[in-house]
């Protein structure tokens, strides 16, 4: 399924997704940017991910189309190696709680502590 629409909110750093069935996804750039699909943070196998770390501000300034499935987000901390297909971004926005929740618990893990108060410029 393909987005009817994709609009990105720099100023609050969201990608929003509109979907065929009316659902929208409000996806924050890092979260987005710690959920990429790229071998960088995902590894090349099973127990190779990455955790990323610091992607507080982070935000996107391209979305570039790669064909009809998918788009390949440019981020401002030069990170532009993960292409995001629609059954990837779908999957991130019906699951965000589960997802950000996991993510959070890996940040409480290592012992990082997200800079919550990271102002919106």
């Amino acid at each position: 399924m393909t987005p009817t629409n994709i609009a990105l909110h720099q100023k609050s750093r969201v990608l929003e997704l509109t979907w065929p069935d009316n659902v929208v996804h409000q996806l924050p750039c890092e979260y987005l940017r710690v959920y990429s699909p790229s071998a960088e943070v995902r590894g090349h196998g099973p127990g190779q991910e990455k955790l990323q770390l610091g992607k507080e501000s982070v935000n996107i300034t391209a979305i570039e189309p790669v064909g009809r499935y998918a788009v390949k987000l440019v981020f401002d901390d030069k990170h532009d190696s993960g292409l995001y297909d629609w059954n990837l971004l779908r999957d991130l926005g019906d699951n965000y709680e589960a997802h950000w929740a996991d993510y959070l618990r890996r940040c409480e893990e290592a012992n990082y502590v997200r800079q919550t108060d990271v102002q919106v410029s």
